[in-house]
């Protein structure tokens, strides 16, 4: 597992305790702790998903074989 996703995985966690502590310690009614994290989950899911799209996938590309039929017709006649 690399360090950045250990990171994010902790993120994860100490948010969801945090709304669980603010319940149950601070007495924050359930509904402004659903709000608050409905307005975060947008731009959270924004900022993980343009971390993605960086990524190298070049790893994972599979060549598809060529067939008579993938290639144009000019080219298949000759």
């Amino acid at each position: 597992m690399s360090k950045k996703h250990t990171l994010i995985m902790m993120a994860c966690c100490v948010i969801g305790m945090g709304s669980v502590a603010a319940v149950f310690l601070f007495k924050v009614p359930v509904n402004n702790v659903l709000f608050a994290l409905m307005l975060l989950i947008c731009p959270l899911s924004h900022f993980l998903m343009m971390g993605m799209m960086g990524k190298n996938h070049d790893q994972h590309q599979h060549s598809i074989p060529e067939t008579p039929q993938s290639k144009p017709k000019s080219l298949r006649e000759g």
